[in-house]
């Protein structure tokens, strides 16, 4: 991702800046996916594996990156609170 886009992304709810997720915390995401455990901040279950994301640097809310675009929209976060084995902050 273009390091000047991710300069200026943030979260559109709580204004919280964003970074790349890391492969750990992916995998993580995935293997929960994959277990059907995942819902977005709507509700609607997240059932395609994610192949590219941005977490807030409070590592509270989740956003997919499609095609190299990041999908911002409040509706399709994916709170971290429901990832059980999410790895802790570094």
């Amino acid at each position: 991702m273009d390091k000047r886009l991710l300069d200026i992304l943030c979260c559109p709810v709580s204004k919280t800046p964003v970074r790349p997720l890391g492969r750990h915390e992916l995998d993580v995401l995935n293997e929960a996916i994959a277990a059907g455990q995942v819902d977005s901040v709507a509700g609607a279950g997240v059932r395609e594996r994610i192949t590219e994301a941005l977490i807030t640097t409070d590592r509270k809310v989740i956003y997919r990156v499609e095609d190299g675009i990041p999908v911002m929209l409040p509706e399709e976060g994916i709170g971290t609170a429901q990832l059980t084995a999410f790895p802790p902050a570094p």
